[in-house]
């Protein structure tokens, strides 16, 4: 088996003593630098001056007046994230618990069930799947397993790290309702990080300002209300058991957590939390007279003396950091650099109304992602906002949530979570020996640790496999040097020896499966092979390991070049292209789930496809998808097929597509449904087919913003093509 080098540069005393995901963050984060110091990237249009960052930012700031429980606003970044009511803080959260949870929630708080007895020490059955004369063994099988596949698909699962609410207290010693609440206004100053939100209580007027430090998880909160001193405004603290819910909280099993208080001073307070065999610490700190009490086992009370109060909460694994006293002047300066370092589109000399939507679309997916999706480790599907298939990530998923940061000149949010490629990779490369493989066979459905979990569909699923070797050619490309090319490495050959060990060669071309299931996961995995978007993907992937080894001046590797170059061709049938080569009918018969044919071109370059085969292939699907039964990131998807297929007009209808899967709700967030409320895949493929959109790809001999309408004026600023 190939040797792949997997070299870092010396590391300071003070990262190495850091908690592993926490060290990656800083690290991965820190190799490479920001290009805010770069050259803008101009289009044409912007010789009238540089666009006015501030006030495009400004305009979509989101602005509450009432309860609005589909749609909260959060605070974070990328490691941490405190979503709130209109209170300011999570003070109402059964109004929001059957829309969008209130929740606290980071990338290292995670929980695990002690395993029941029944199960231990007994050994998962894989499902043999004859993959061309030989059994394979995948994690499928629930018959005669059911409570070990469950326990294992539930485990880990993220938790609910603390609620923090007030305690509103009307004149006549009833607890507030939401209907006590009057006169809102809260409005999410994303130019400045911060939640301003305003109300009245009981005829006084209450202020609050929430927001969270950037390199800390730690939330700052500050009070104004003349109510404060009688007590009848204080503000709450309640801890929950761990849930795989959504919630990911249990408030009825009171008796298997523990929440313990060790004072640290008149003013800071750390509070120990266990839960089962896990465990976290709580700092609590205040800067103006206040007194905390515990009024129930898993609940705290912190009572000002003075009509103002400030309060920092600090979350960590073990001792949290105590930040300064007045973090907010470090956190607008944090959000001023985001805003100003990074791409920037301005839609506002363009009168159709559609190019103000994708431009608060563009906006508050900017925010969303960065809070929510570039953290040490991948995003769950609803980030750090509530649970998603237990809180696990969905490792096909993390290029809609992230490949959009070195595009947007953003290279460091990418690079910040490929340092849980590097931790996984001895279980990933343990998962592809055990198949027969070589190289690293990456998951599909993971925690922190990278285990698969059972699914009928996911340890099928293939398409995932590049994912790394995109994100490192992102990366090389925004930073060209030969530490870049050292520090991922490894990750892109161990990517590439699978992918090429995967195909199997039968007549002189190369087959992807039986057994397979291709993005579109609605295909039987024994009779399928060769799907349209997984060949492509697997030509361009194994293009970029061979660039890599000519690039750190290594021999080139004859199978990976061989494998490449006899891919088997793109399965047409009636002029279209297919889901896969065996499909017994054109995808007029199962058009629902993904249209992922269309990412063979449009999402990557498209050298297998044939633009025409293609162009015919999207007006069917437009035609005849069922779009109400499909993905947020499948719109992102189609508009950049029909962008690289010079349709602009096509690219903006198919970005805004109506359709249930493609509500955008006022916090930016996009709707999926009931269990689903929030997609971020949404939010970061809406940055990809803006960025190829405006800025289009390298090699393009096409006009400038390819995929918006002549008429339009679009500006845009440090965004760079796509491949």
């Amino acid at each position: 088996m190939l040797q792949f080098p997997l070299r870092f540069p010396p590391e300071s005393a003070e990262l190495v003593a850091m908690p592993a995901s926490r060290r990656d963050f800083v690290r991965f984060g820190a190799a490479l630098p920001a290009l805010a110091a770069a050259p803008p990237a101009q289009h044409p249009a912007s010789s009238a001056g540089p666009i006015d960052r501030r006030s495009v930012v400004t305009r979509h700031s989101p602005v509450l007046t009432e309860f609005s429980p589909r749609s909260p606003l959060s605070v974070g970044n990328g490691e941490f994230a405190f979503t709130a009511d209109v209170t300011g803080l999570q003070t109402f959260p059964a109004l929001y618990e059957k829309a969008m949870p209130l929740c606290t929630q980071s990338q290292w708080g995670w929980h695990s069930f002690p395993m029941p007895a029944s199960l231990r020490g007994r050994e998962f059955v894989y499902e043999p799947f004859d993959t061309y004369g030989r059994p394979v063994g995948y994690a499928t099988r629930a018959d005669g397993q059911r409570e070990l596949f469950q326990f294992l698909r539930e485990n880990p699962h993220r938790l609910h790290l603390g609620q923090i609410g007030f305690l509103l207290v009307r004149a006549d010693g009833a607890e507030a309702e939401p209907g006590d609440i009057r006169d809102i206004r809260q409005e999410l100053d994303l130019w400045r990080g911060i939640l301003r939100s305003r109300f009245v209580f009981d005829g006084e007027p209450v202020e609050v300002e929430t927001a969270c430090h950037p390199s800390l998880d730690c939330l700052s909160v500050r009070i104004r209300a003349a109510l404060l001193p009688s007590g009848r405004i204080a503000v709450r603290l309640r801890f929950p058991y761990a849930s795989p819910a959504i919630t990911a909280a249990d408030w009825a099993a009171p008796g298997r957590h523990q929440t313990t208080l060790h004072p640290v001073s008149e003013r800071a307070v750390r509070i120990a939390r266990v839960l089962d065999g896990d465990h976290y610490q709580v700092a609590l700190q205040w800067r103006e007279p206040a007194t905390l009490e515990q009024a129930a086992p898993h609940t705290l009370v912190l009572r000002a003396a003075a009509p103002e109060l400030t309060l920092l909460a600090s979350f960590a694994p073990d001792r949290p950091g105590l930040p300064p006293n007045n973090p907010f002047p470090l956190i607008e300066a944090h959000w001023q650099r985001f805003w100003q370092g990074g791409g920037a589109v301005d839609f506002s000399a363009t009168s159709d109304p559609r190019a103000r939507e994708i431009e608060r679309r563009a906006v508050l997916s900017q925010y969303l992602t960065a809070i929510q999706c570039a953290g040490s480790m991948p995003p769950q599907e609803t980030g750090l906002t509530c649970n998603s298939w237990y809180g696990k990530f969905h490792l096909e998923m993390h290029w809609w949530h992230a490949a959009h940061f070195p595009l947007w000149n953003r290279p460091e949010l990418l690079a910040r979570g490929m340092g849980w490629y590097r931790r996984i990779l001895p279980s990933a490369t343990a998962t592809a020996r055990r198949q027969g493989y070589t190289g690293a066979r990456w998951p599909k459905m993971a925690g922190p640790d990278g285990a698969d979990s059972p699914s009928a569909i996911g340890p099928l699923l293939i398409w995932q496999q590049p994912h790394p070797i995109a994100f490192a050619e992102l990366l090389w490309r925004a930073h060209p040097t030969k530490e870049t090319l050292e520090r991922y490495a490894g990750i892109v050959f161990a990517t590439a020896e699978f992918m090429a060990s995967f195909a199997v060669e039968r007549n002189g071309r190369y087959i992807f499966g039986p057994p397979v299931i291709p993005a579109q996961e609605n295909h039987p995995p024994r009779e399928t092979w060769n799907p349209t978007f997984e060949l492509e993907y697997w030509r361009h992937g194994l293009a970029i390991a061979l660039e890599w080894r000519r690039r750190l001046g290594l021999p080139e590797e004859p199978r990976w070049q061989r494998v490449r170059r006899n891919l088997s061709k793109l399965p047409v049938r009636e002029g279209v292209y297919l889901a896969h080569e065996n499909c017994p009918e054109t995808f007029t018969k199962r058009n629902y789930d993904h249209p992922s044919m269309l990412a063979a071109l449009g999402v990557l370059p498209g050298e297998l496809a044939d633009p025409e085969t293609m162009r015919r292939t999207l007006h069917l699907a437009l035609k005849s998808w069922r779009w109400a039964d499909t993905w947020g990131w499948d719109y992102p998807m189609t508009a950049m097929t029909a962008t690289r297929l010079l349709e602009p007009e096509v690219a903006v209808d198919a970005l805004l597509l109506p359709s249930p899967k493609n509500e955008w709700l006022p916090n930016g967030h996009n709707y999926q449904r009931p269990s689903l409320p929030l997609y971020l895949p949404g939010n970061g493929g809406l940055l990809s087919a803006v960025a190829l959109m405006a800025a289009g790809w390298q090699d393009q001999r096409a006009r400038s913003t390819p995929g918006f309408p002549e008429a339009w004026q679009v500006r845009h600023e440090s965004l760079h093509p796509w491949l």
